[in-house]
Parts: structure tokens; sequence; C-alpha cells
């Protein structure tokens, strides 16, 4: 089967397997009262309408990339198309690749699941510290940079540059350090997106589609059907969390969604592909560095709100606007990624 076709069957399935869920899970979570608590001390005051609306709609999702990824596998082996590429060495690093990838944002969606149940059990917008969150994050962190450096992964792809080494005991640490900071700040700058209503999954899906054309440039499948699940079944979410949302996905989807992006950055080797393709990530983590920087520091703020879409909201800026806006914003650093990637790819 054409790579093109397992794309477009791992984008579909992932949209309607997802979009069906809402029918199913938002009732489901109405039946157990797992309403969001706004506090509008972290957030504009008219956000105190959305009290109550169903928050953890990120199962719908997470089930949904895993439903598309067991599908397009399953059409491989029928089809005879190879899902990896047929080296044995550079396969293994690929499956290790995926399914790592996959664990990692399952293991960070369980942590996000954690915080949110707390929420939703004791009424309040606060769930686990940033101690019950960060060490539980670092762990699964450090053993998912273990798997890629077991299995193989010791060099990193530079955009413009070129491929570096990292098979050296200071290429290792670097490894280690660098991984560590880049995929704990990723993760957090995605949930530090989610805060409107179709924010995070409307700048995501121009995120899936670029990884997936990435992958498809370095002829690796799997990450190609695993960025094109993850772009379907955030379309297939905005069904129901586009404006006026009638669920939220939680920390459990935003940082599960922070997970898979990061594993698709790291499964071609090139993490600082982020910066682009995450550009919206990034501005909104931005944006909360200086606000606290700046309050510690100088003792005044920056934004009248942060992040920084509570600023424009602020401003006056309706939550449609902002989420076209930096949708778009979104889908021209996707486009300067791939066109990062081409260049590197054929210097």
């Amino acid at each position: 089967m054409n790579t093109v076709y397992l794309i477009l069957i791992s984008l579909a399935v992932s949209f309607v397997a997802t979009a069906l869920l809402g029918f199913v899970l938002i009732p489901a979570l109405h039946r157990l009262k797992f309403g969001q608590t706004i506090l509008t001390d972290i957030g504009p005051r008219w956000h105190a309408r959305k009290q109550g609306t169903p928050t953890m709609g990120g199962l719908m999702f997470i089930i949904g990339i895993i439903l598309s990824v067991l599908v397009s596998l399953l059409v491989c082996k029928l089809t005879g198309t190879p899902m990896f590429n047929e080296m044995t060495a550079v396969a293994t690093s690929e499956q290790a690749k995926l399914w790592a990838g996959l664990l990692l944002a399952l293991c960070l969606g369980l942590v996000g699941f954690a915080d949110d149940y707390i929420k939703v059990k004791q009424q309040r917008n606060l769930g686990l510290t940033e101690v019950q969150k960060t060490v539980p994050q670092l762990l699964v962190i450090v053993a998912y940079l273990t798997t890629l450096q077991l299995s193989g992964s010791r060099s990193m792809l530079i955009p413009l540059y070129g491929r570096i080494s990292l098979d050296s005991v200071p290429g290792m640490i670097f490894f280690y350090v660098f991984g560590a900071c880049v995929i704990y700040g990723a993760v957090n700058a995605v949930n530090f997106t989610d805060g409107l209503d179709g924010l995070c999954g409307s700048v995501t899906v121009p995120v899936g589609v670029a990884f997936a054309v990435m992958a498809y440039l370095q002829k690796n499948t799997s990450v190609s059907v695993l960025g094109a699940a993850l772009a379907g079944a955030c379309a297939g979410y905005l069904v129901w969390n586009r404006y006026p949302a009638k669920v939220m996905m939680g920390d459990t989807g935003s940082m599960f969604l922070g997970g898979i992006i990061v594993a698709l950055a790291y499964a071609l080797d090139c993490p600082l592909i982020l910066l682009p393709v995450g550009i919206v990530y990034v501005i909104e983590a931005l944006s909360d560095l200086i606000q606290i920087g700046a309050i510690k520091v100088f003792h005044r703020k920056v934004f009248l709100m942060a992040p920084i879409h509570h600023h424009l909201e602020m401003k006056g800026w309706s939550e449609k606007k902002i989420v076209f806006v930096f949708t778009l914003i979104s889908l021209l650093g996707c486009l300067n990624g791939v066109l990062l990637m081409q260049l590197t790819l054929t210097q």
C-alpha cells in the first residue's frame, strides 16, 4: 500500500474515532460530575460561565490516537506494507521510538489525570503541587531518554546544519540534560496553551500534519502515521471543544499531547524542530515565564494576565479571534519547520 494512503487512513480513523467517542464520553463525564472548577484569580472573570464543563475530555483523543496506530499496523500486516524500515537495526530503532513515545505520552497523561481527578474531587482549580507533578514527569522523561539511548539514538539532527554525533560521554550527558529540559519544557508549554475553547486542539492540528510531512520526507512511515493520527484526533476533538466548548481536555489531554509532540520530534532525531513547529507553545510558555520573572524581580506585570492568550482576552479579543490568530501563527510556524527539514535533508 502507498504510504500516503496509510497516512490518510490513520488521519481518518483518529478523526472519526475521537469525534464519535464524544457521544459516549461526555455524557459519562456529566454523570460522574467530572466538571471543571474555574477560579477567576488565574483567568478572566468571565470564564466563570465555564464552571461545570466536563473535563478529562483528552481521553477522547488518547483513545483515538492509539486506535488509529493499531489500525494502521493491522492494515500494514494485511497488505504486506512495511511500517518500519526494512533494515533490521533501523527498524528496531523506529519501533522503540514509536512505542516509547506512546508510553511517554500515556505516562504523562496519567500524571495529568491524577491532577484532574484531585481538582474534580476537591472542587478546586489546583490539583497536584508543582513537586508532585514535576517528580513523576522527570522520572518518566529519564526513562524515555534511556530507552532511546539503548535503542541506538546517539545522534541529533540540527536544522540547516546536519547530523551531529552524541556517541561519547559528554555527548550522552548533553543528550540527557538537554533532553530533560526540552521535554519537560515542551510538555508544560502545551499545558499552558490549553486555556481557551478550541485553542490547544486548533494549534496542534497543523503540528500533527507538519510532523507527518517531515517524517514522509525522511521516509519514516511510523512517524508519519503517528503525526497524522495526532492531527486527525485533534480535529475530531474540536467537534466538541470548539467555542463554546462542551468538554475540556484537562491536564489529562494536554500532558498527553505534549508527550506525543515531543516523541514525534525525537523520533525524527530533531528536537530543535519544536521551536518553529511549536511556536505557539513557545510563545505561551515564554509569556508566563516573563510575567513571573517581572513580578519577582521588578514587582510589576508585563502582561495584564498570563499566559498571553489571557492578556489578549483582557485587551478585548474574543476567544474565537485568539484561536484563529494563534492557529494561523501555528500554521506559519509549521510551514517554516517543514521547509527547514527539507533544506536540511537536501543539503
